[in-house]
């Protein structure tokens, strides 16, 4: 990750004395997740250039530390060490805290006037989106040039890259600068690396003060730098609208938030929602053996573990950390010896024939299929359809027309980093045909959580019964 800042002007050598680094030499800041260097590529009087870079661990990141995701290749094969994200954020906040709040010893008369500066931050993420610098940067003044190059120069047909080089220069202070790099990087990734609570809304307030509310894309940009967690977003934006802190909340407003939440808390997650949906579709079957291919860590499992109509139940998955988690989860060590007895875990593909598949009255396939490279939709149909062929076959997916309800997907993104594909509802339908026609099935298909009069809803199952 390399952010780079510019002074053009006269006597640009200060701007050591604003980010209070020397010139003469680089240093090195140790981090959780590596080491910031900074280092001055150019130094005059008349131009100035400080660098920042971050280098990750990527070792370090999969060892179960913030940032990575569970189980899958993600642990192992991203672009969090490369790209820049949250974690620029922090070392910004780390390196140049000083600055960023318009201090400096030698210099006070400098850090409280506006200069002639350059920020460019290589390998932003921004999926696609060609507005979203342009409406990130410009009203506060900016001049924005984005620069995108092909994914790979030798396989155009993938086309441009989700990455960009952003370059932003305007006469700006250099604490307004730090700070709006701060907020906005993470509004391009969309992911935080560190948990984030009440405190992470102090922080928003504290570097956004005096140019978010005020911003046209103010709640653009705070959805997207909370990501999935939109009650604090939602809190961060009446706080905006208000101009009020948590401190000057009247009691009466602090119990009416408070029930809020509560009723929030109260609403079923669509996990939850679907998972049930699952379960009360496999006990319509009749199955008194059941199969959870991907199971994950397990919630299915346990869910119908304690069902006395279900005698065998296995739980397959290809990560073996994703199987640690389910025997964790699950208890295998403690269980009763008429569930332990029923129980099995197992280590298997969903692409390759495996005979510990077969002779199931029911398989559950949740959440997994998206997952698989197109090309090897053939050899999962076959896997499970053709080989194993269950009695019934209860699988969900995302539907893909939902995602314009998520405020942090652009209309052309994926639910997730590890998603190959997602299906509309009518690629969906013609799958579920296409299986049926080739495998003698007959499927019903549904639908699971809140629904949108347009795009339908977010989970979409098919339940797949053997014919004859």
């Amino acid at each position: 990750m390399l952010l780079t800042i510019t002074w053009e002007g006269k006597n640009t050598r200060d701007l050591g004395y604003l980010l209070r680094k020397n010139p003469d030499r680089a240093q090195s800041f140790k981090l959780n997740y590596g080491t910031a260097y900074v280092f001055y590529p150019e130094v005059s009087d008349e131009r100035t250039t400080a660098a920042l870079l971050v280098d990750i661990d990527p070792i370090d990141l999969a060892r179960g530390k913030l940032g990575s995701h569970e189980g899958g290749l993600f642990d192992y094969v991203n672009d969090r060490p490369y790209a820049a994200t949250s974690f620029l954020s922090v070392a910004i906040n780390r390196v140049f805290g000083s600055a960023m709040k318009g201090k400096s010893e030698n210099r006070q008369d400098l850090a409280s006037s506006p200069l002639r500066l350059t920020a460019t931050v290589t390998s932003l993420r921004d999926r696609g989106d060609e507005t979203l610098a342009h409406a990130l940067f410009e009203p506060l003044g900016y001049t924005v040039s984005v620069s995108r190059g092909m994914l790979d120069d030798k396989f155009p047909e993938w086309g441009p890259s989700p990455y960009i080089d952003l370059t932003v220069s305007g006469e700006v202070k250099l604490s307004d600068l730090l700070n709006h790099l701060y907020v906005l990087i993470p509004v391009f990734d969309r992911q935080k690396h560190y948990y984030m609570n009440e405190e992470e809304i102090r922080k928003l307030m504290e570097h956004g003060e005096g140019w978010l509310s005020s911003h046209p894309a103010k709640e653009r940009i705070v959805k997207r730098y909370f990501g999935a967690k939109k009650g604090l977003a939602r809190k961060a934006i009446d706080r905006l609208a208000t101009g009020a802190d948590e401190d000057d909340e009247t009691a009466e407003e602090k119990e009416a938030a408070e029930e809020a939440e509560e009723e929030k808390e109260e609403r079923t997650p669509l996990n939850t929602l679907r998972l049930e949906a699952v379960k009360k579709a496999v006990l319509e079957s009749g199955a008194g053996s059941v199969i959870d291919l991907g199971c994950g860590s397990g919630q299915l499992t346990a869910l119908l573990l304690r069902e006395p109509r279900i005698h065998r139940l296995t739980a397959c998955d290809v990560s073996a950390a994703a199987l640690e988690r389910a025997a964790h989860r699950l208890n295998v060590d403690r269980l009763p010896s008429a569930l332990k007895g029923k129980l099995s875990l197992i280590h298997g593909s969903l692409t390759y024939r495996d005979k510990r598949f077969d002779g199931y009255d029911c398989a559950c396939v949740v959440e997994v299929v998206e997952h698989i490279d197109p090309g090897r939709l053939p050899a999962f149909e076959r896997v499970v359809f053709e080989y194993a062929k269950p009695q019934t076959v209860v699988l969900t997916t995302p539907n893909r027309e939902f995602n314009v309800n998520y405020e942090t997907l652009s209309a052309d993104s994926l639910r997730h980093t590890d998603h190959r594909f997602e299906w509309t509802r009518e690629e969906f339908r013609k799958w579920t045909e296409h299986v049926c026609e080739k495998f003698g099935y007959a499927c019903v298909i549904s639908g699971i959580g809140n629904a949108d009069e347009a795009a339908g809803q977010p989970t979409q199952m098919g339940v797949f019964t053997k014919n004859g």
